[in-house]
């Protein structure tokens, strides 16, 4: 049977980025010790006080339809988080309430996107983003973003690539895979760069309340800007509701009303009692939440201070998020082959760089998804895997040096 040339859009390397986990989940299955650090997914349960919210909803009954944009509760809940967060005051009918910020992605791509329109990505860049704009036809045009610049964008290099098909510009800060967070002075030479040539600006901030150095800017605060911004965030990092799938787009009125259109013959709504929960994570008062934060913290401390004096390798600390990258380009390996090897013969599973874009080759990305004892556990492994190739390559050198004064000495003899 045939397929529709969407199938092909959404494949390629991204979904592909994902086998080693699967084969990692196989083996774990199969009984083999294995430490998971290949997706970002919380190792910390949902606060209670949501989990007994969503029990509730669902005893009253609230097992129907919503509405399709999103509760006027919850919605009301986003607008006054957001305009706390970022100083940006916003409307209930500025937010549309989806189905986890990928959705809200796939959404905003669908409803600003045509055909053979270029978006600008900072690569590397989280591993759907290529097939989310694909799948409307459009253009990624990536702006790489270097491990020597802290892999923070620079507005001269997006500058660089405007052409007359450039519709939008896509970030995110924190950045996944890197964890940099941009500084208020490159925000605001973007937003220049939207103004004057009229871009849309996708900001996902789904990281935004993890970070732990500097303060976070969302773009659509600043002046011109909320009516060409799209921001998307949701509960999956900040509250551990990553299944729980509660995600939102703030944008202009105008574009909400499209994307209701599009979650009318798509979504039609997230499910009331999710909804309802939602409402007591973000009005609440969660102790929770700061612990959280407080613990990936001292994970991204650990992780650096654990692999600070190993051979061959080097962790670059990340502002925020859930993710440190590490630098494995002395050992002699690709990433991906680093990878294959450190789940083979050690029992963890990362996910190499060049899954984010060519700019990550050479590093590969640990999540710190695991408590301290493993995780120092999952460090001292790949400390072993990298010294392991780092006496290969000595090994192979001395070997290389014993040859060249070999065929010297034969030719002096000779001579």
């Amino acid at each position: 049977m045939r397929f529709s040339d969407l199938t092909q859009r959404i494949a390629g390397d991204g979904a592909a980025a994902w086998d080693i986990h699967y084969r990692a989940l196989a083996l774990r299955e199969q009984g083999e010790d294995i430490l998971l650090l290949s997706v970002g997914d919380p190792d910390f349960d949902t606060p209670q006080p949501i989990v007994q919210s969503a029990i509730d909803s669902l005893l009253a009954g609230n097992t129907h339809y919503a509405e399709v944009r999103g509760k006027r509760a919850l919605r009301e809940a986003i607008a006054r988080r957001h305009h706390k967060r970022s100083g940006q005051r916003v409307t209930a009918d500025e937010v549309t309430v989806l189905a986890g910020a990928q959705c809200a992605l796939f959404a905003v791509a669908q409803c600003i996107l045509n055909p053979g329109d270029e978006v600008i990505v900072a690569e590397p860049m989280y591993v759907t983003y290529e097939a989310v704009f694909g799948a409307c036809g459009a253009v990624v045009v990536p702006v790489p973003v270097r491990p020597e610049n802290g892999f923070r964008v620079l507005p001269q290099d997006v500058a660089a690539l405007i052409t007359p098909r450039t519709r939008a510009l896509a970030l995110n800060s924190p950045h996944n895979p890197s964890g940099a967070s941009l500084p208020q002075s490159t925000w605001q030479a973007l937003a220049n760069l939207c103004i004057a040539d009229d871009l849309w600006l996708i900001s996902d901030e789904v990281y935004s309340e993890l970070l732990f150095e500097g303060t976070h800017v969302s773009p659509a605060s600043l002046p011109g800007m909320a009516e060409r911004s799209a921001t998307l965030n949701s509960l999956s990092k900040s509250h551990a509701m990553t299944g729980w799938r509660l995600g939102w787009v703030v944008a202009p009125p105008s574009l909400s009303a499209h994307m209701e259109n599009l979650a009318l013959c798509m979504l039609y709504g997230s499910p009331d009692f999710i909804q309802d929960a939602a409402v007591v994570a973000l009005e609440s008062d969660l102790p929770e939440l700061d612990a959280m934060r407080e613990a990936y913290r001292q994970r991204r401390d650990l992780v650096c201070e654990c692999l600070a004096d190993c051979p061959g390798i080097r962790a670059l600390k990340p502002d925020g998020g859930m993710f440190v990258m590490v630098d494995i380009r002395d050992t002699g390996l690709s990433a991906q082959a680093f990878a294959d090897r450190l789940l083979d013969r050690h029992g963890v599973s990362v996910l190499a760089g060049e899954a984010f874009g060519p700019s990550a080759a050479g590093h590969i990305r640990l999540g710190l998804v695991v408590g301290a004892a493993q995780l120092r556990d999952a460090c001292q492994r790949i400390a072993l895997c990298a010294q392991g190739l780092c006496d290969e390559l000595s090994a192979e050198d001395l070997c290389a040096e014993q040859l060249c004064a070999e065929e010297l000495m034969e030719t002096q003899v000779h001579a």
